[in-house]
């Protein structure tokens, strides 16, 4: 013990701590890599040079994000064979090939093109651009398949059995990458993905409308942010309803502890809790506030169907009620407010004022980061709500931990606090400083009038008819 800390626990806060990290880059380049190739496609089709001109300022943006991802990745590998390597040992015969999958088919095909989506326009020609430009997207989407594959199993394992040594042991291949819940969490976390990218690109367009409502790439860029959070956000909804209903039927104690019922109510009409402040010492939700009956709506059973409650589940089988309980509704909170927000881009849209809607334009910027914060407020959820299991039901936390000190722990999560403040402090830093800047790089002579740069005079324009000497 280490100040009342546990290396059980000191463990568990720097996995969070490095996930937690690592999660927003992933949860930006995926939708971003998406983003790009729909402009790198609208520029070959249309020629219209708003797209090349966005393609080549979010391209910078992405390279970034997605070598902070990757550092901050392997970081998190490491810890599986320092802080957990007896869950490691257990689980690696289903974990290690999965995620061996991510790595050659996922991440080396993101790689692999990386450098000709950056760098070989000019040199591959368009095509072959555009196509490096896909497989880059495609690569993201392989890599978020993988991992929720393996999060997946670890919430819902199937198609294993136990060895005599404990380990789990492939039986059917497809029943373990497609296993229950591993369906419904792809979409949501792709959703969140797109979502996610959508309101950073608005928050950009939206603070550079501010400045100027009339620069052509920073209404493009709007234009399609808010057609992305108008449609997907609703698309997003459904698919965590169902998510919800599926954790529901594999997960139930997580269920319990997102909702806050405590107490079984064996005649129906549970109510669905708006607010309240779980005690886990009492077993009961403080300064509750719900609506009877909505808790059996939203589990979609009849009204007077029973629900059981935390009060059929051991102590030491429940998740800290707290956090999931709060994290559940900070997520689902920010969802709501985004469709909101798309709501009101199509009301602005079509009054014809999409552009000229300040208001809208500083939500937008207000909402810039939300779509991080619930991503992460998901995976606290997901994550702490699959406590004390590392492979639920089978697997407690407390068995698959290395017999490591608490001491040399805290050292390492103290190294890790440091060090990842500054670098990745200072990577967000330069994409924030990027962002800041306007998407177009104005040349002298454009057509489409005077050079727009905030404090700097337009330049004064030449008569070309006027020659020296005359």
């Amino acid at each position: 013990m280490l100040d009342g800390f546990s290396a059980e626990m000191l463990a568990r806060v720097q996995f969070a701590f490095t996930v937690s990290f690592h999660i927003i880059f992933p949860a930006f380049s995926i939708g971003l890599a998406s983003f790009l190739a729909v402009l790198n496609g609208m520029w070959i089709r249309t020629r219209d040079e708003t797209y090349l001109t966005l393609f080549n300022y979010w391209k910078k943006i992405f390279a970034v994000t997605f070598g902070m991802g990757v550092v901050s990745g392997i970081v998190m590998s490491y810890q599986f064979g320092t802080n957990w390597a007896v869950f490691s040992d257990k689980a690696g015969p289903v974990v290690g090939p999965l995620m061996a999958y991510e790595v050659l088919s996922a991440f080396f095909l993101e790689a692999g093109f990386l450098g000709i989506m950056l760098f070989g326009r000019e040199r591959v020609g368009e095509r072959l651009h555009m196509f490096a430009t896909a497989m880059v997207a495609f690569g993201t989407l392989m890599s978020a398949t993988w991992i929720l594959s393996v999060n997946s199993w670890m919430q819902t394992p199937a198609g294993f059995s136990i060895n005599e040594v404990g380990q789990f042991v492939p039986e059917d291949w497809w029943q373990i990458v497609f296993n229950p819940s591993f369906p419904y969490r792809l979409v949501h976390m792709v959703l969140a993905a797109f979502l996610t990218t959508a309101l950073a690109v608005g928050a950009v367009g939206g603070l550079h409308l501010l400045r100027d409502r009339a620069d052509n790439e920073a209404r493009r860029m709007f234009s399609m942010a808010m057609w992305m959070a108008l449609l997907v956000t609703p698309l997003q909804i459904a698919a965590g309803h169902v998510h919800g209903l599926n954790t529901l039927e594999h997960q139930p104690v997580k269920i319990m502890a997102m909702e806050g019922h405590y107490e079984s109510h064996p005649e129906g009409w549970s109510p669905l809790y708006l607010f309240g402040i779980p005690n886990d010492a009492e077993q009961r939700l403080d300064y509750a506030f719900g609506i009877p009956g909505l808790g059996n709506l939203i589990f979609e059973k009849p009204l007077d169907a029973p629900v059981m409650g935390l009060d059929t589940i051991p102590d030491e089988e429940q998740p800290p009620v707290f956090i999931v309980f709060w994290s559940f509704r900070v997520m689902v909170g920010l969802g709501f407010l985004m469709l909101g927000l798309g709501a009101w881009s199509a009301w602005a849209r079509w009054k014809g004022n999409l552009y000229e809607a300040p208001w809208l334009h500083r939500a937008c910027i207000v909402m810039g980061p939300t779509g991080f914060i619930a991503v992460l407020a998901g995976w606290i959820t997901t994550e702490v709500g699959r406590q004390p299991y590392t492979v639920y039901g089978l697997l407690r936390t407390s068995d698959s931990l290395a017999p490591i000190d608490a001491p040399a722990v805290a050292a390492s999560l103290i190294a890790f606090i440091i060090v990842y403040f500054f670098v990745f402090g200072a990577g967000t830093f330069y994409i924030l400083r990027m962002m800041n800047k306007r998407p177009s790089t104005p040349k002298l002579g454009l057509a489409d009038g005077p050079i727009r740069t905030a404090g700097i005079s337009p330049a004064p324009q030449i008569d070309d008819k006027f020659v020296p000497g005359k």
